[in-house]
This record gives C-alpha cells, sequence and structure tokens, in this order.
C-alpha cells in the first residue's frame, strides 16, 4: 500500500480552503515540508520580527543600547493592537521594553517607535544582509496613508526563526534574548488552536511545562499569518503559515484561515510528535 505523505494529507485538508497558504516546517534533521513557500505574502505583523532582529544588531554593533529611553509621543500614534494607544503621550521605556510590547501584544504604536529609532533603511540593510532576499519593510504603520506593511515569503519567516532557533542569529546572547520574548506573545492561537491544552498549561495543571511556542503572529484584510518555534520534548521545529487570496476579511476567531492553519498545525504537531521528533 501506497504511504500518503503528510505533504499530502496538508494538501487534502486544504482541498475546500477558500484562499491561499504558505507552508514551511522545519524539523532539523533533513526534513522539510514546503507549500507555496517562495509566495510572496503581505507580512502584516510579522514583519516585527525583523525589526526586533535589527534592534539586537545594532546593540550588537555598538549602535544602540536596549536600555536608551524611547517616548511614546502623538506622532506615533496609531490604531490597531497594542496598549500605548490607550496611554497618556510621553511615557517612556527601555528600547528592549517597546520592542517587547511591539512583539508580545503586537503593539503598533511601538513599532513605530522602532522605525523612527532604527531608520527604516538601517531595517532593510538588516534583512538584506542576512539574506532574506525576499522580505521589505515598506514604510511605517499608517492605515490611511498606506496599503501595505511588508512583504515577505514563508521561507523567508522560517528561516528568521530556523537561525534564532540555533542561536546563530547575531549571537548566541542576542538569539537567546529574542527568544524569550518570542516566548512571551499573546497570539499565538493559529499554531496552538487545535493544540492538546494540557500540554501549554503548566501553571493550572501543575504539571512539567511540556510544550512552548516562540512565535510571532501578523493580521492585515489580506493575510493571515503565523509562524515560529514550536518545543516539545523531543526537540524543536519551526513552522510558517501564511494565508493569502480568501474572501473573508472580517477578524473573528473562526476565521476560515485561522481553522484551516490550526488543522494544519495540528497535522504537523502529531506527526512530529509520532516520530518523536522528526517530520519524516
Amino acid at each position: 500500500m501506497r504511504e500518503i505523505t503528510l505533504e499530502e494529507r496538508i494538501k487534502a485538508e486544504l482541498a475546500s480552503y477558500n484562499g491561499l497558504m504558505g507552508v514551511y516546517v522545519n524539523d532539523f534533521k533533513g526534513n522539510k515540508v514546503e507549500i507555496n513557500t517562495e509566495e510572496k505574502f503581505e507580512t502584516a505583523s510579522c514583519i516585527k520580527t525583523f525589526i526586533l532582529g535589527t534592534l539586537f544588531d545594532e546593540v550588537e554593533k555598538g549602535n544602540k543600547s536596549l536600555t536608551d529611553i524611547l517616548t511614546y509621543t502623538k506622532e506615533n500614534e496609531i490604531d490597531g493592537s497594542g496598549v500605548l494607544r490607550s496611554l497618556d503621550f510621553g511615557v517612556q521605556l527601555t528600547a528592549k521594553n517597546m520592542a517587547t510590547l511591539m512583539i508580545i501584544v503586537s503593539d503598533n504604536a511601538a513599532t513605530n517607535i522602532m522605525i523612527d529609532y532604527l531608520g527604516l533603511e538601517t531595517i532593510n540593510n538588516f534583512i538584506k544582509s542576512h539574506g532574506f532576499m525576499d522580505t521589505v519593510l515598506h514604510n511605517k504603520i499608517n492605515f490611511v496613508m498606506y496599503d501595505q506593511l511588508g512583504t515577505t515569503t514563508p521561507k523567508d519567516y522560517g528561516r528568521i526563526f530556523e537561525l534564532i532557533c540555533k542561536e546563530e542569529l547575531i549571537s548566541t546572547n542576542a538569539s537567546r534574548q529574542m527568544l524569550e520574548i518570542f516566548k512571551k506573545q499573546h497570539y499565538n492561537s493559529t499554531l496552538t488552536k487545535s493544540f492538546p491544552q494540557y500540554f501549554l498549561d503548566s501553571e493550572d495543571t501543575g504539571e512539567e511545562e511540556l510544550i512552548y511556542v516562540a512565535s510571532k503572529s501578523g493580521s492585515m484584510n489580506a493575510c493571515r499569518n503565523d509562524g515560529g518555534i514550536i518545543s516539545t520534548p523531543y526537540d524543536k521545529y519551526v513552522i510558517v503559515l501564511f494565508n493569502k487570496n480568501f474572501t473573508d476579511p472580517i477578524y473573528y476567531p473562526d476565521h476560515p484561515a485561522t481553522v484551516f492553519s490550526s488543522k494544519v498545525s495540528r497535522l504537523i504537531f502529531d506527526q512530529y510528535l509520532t516520530l518523536q521528533g522528526k517530520l519524516k
């Protein structure tokens, strides 16, 4: 009897999906899943991963400091995700804390502050110099002036998490610090929506935490994206799930892109655990 591969099972799951999904997975054992991985997608807030990388790169070079004080001003007031827009102008945070807000609650105002602090050109230079040739930050976040924020591919996005996972993005210390920030990210339901919650909730169960996720998601009218590192007792794997060309632009928990992505994520998760740390 012919084996049904993981790629075939994913494609069968997506047969009734009204959209285009890019899937990239790497188990670091020589096995990958690649579906539409060189297709270009709007990044939405996933571009914030590259901005965080730029910050740590500039700190490593001695150009910036994680303890530099940054101020929230009216110039960077912006709607959308985050908490700064609910606070008074003049709030000050260190560069590291501002960047942490940018990642863990996807704070748009903090993102614009970081773009001003680092510089758009510096961010795009970091992106290209580290080999992410299909990724670009187009502009600051401004929903009135711009239709786009960034562009990337599932392969590029997977690679930045691969480098973090291997502690090879900038330096060992920088990779470890970024990993800890990504582990605190609040919006990873696309990757974990169909996971057994018992494994993820050591605080309530009292058991050892068996699974952690270090990720960054992003959503706009044109896309629903998520990607990062899944750590299991067997080892870690990188997963990226990007979506576009769907017909429903409204945001809600059971959006088809989220539902189908979570199904694909669970297929990969089960395969990885069944094979004790491998995809094949």
